[in-house]
């Protein structure tokens, strides 16, 4: 990737609030969202069909609202099992100094 950074191309919204989603490295698996449903911003979701309305932003996130979404870099963490220092150049940097 010559930006250095992760970018979700796939995503679908699957019964229970379970979200599968591919990156462009090939990545790709399911996360499990429940835990957010009914919360804060994410009480949207209990909207019929607002959970099933998930999409890709130009700027790598993935959302239903304007205010209600998460951050690519998290999903691709909670999928590989990861730590951000792994996946993220700037961290790594830090880590190392």
């Amino acid at each position: 990737m010559s930006d250095d950074q992760l970018h979700p191309v796939a995503i679908e919204a699957r019964s229970d609030y379970r979200l599968w989603v591919r990156f462009d490295d090939g990545v790709e698996g399911e996360i499990d969202l429940s835990h957010r449903a009914g919360r804060g911003v994410f009480a949207i979701w209990n909207e019929g069909g607002v959970f099933e309305s998930a999409s890709i932003t130009p700027h790598r996130t993935i959302r239903w609202s304007d205010d209600a979404e998460v951050c690519a870099d998290a999903v691709y963490l909670e999928i590989t099992g990861r730590e951000p220092e792994e996946i993220l150049p700037g961290l790594r940097a830090l880590a190392d100094a």
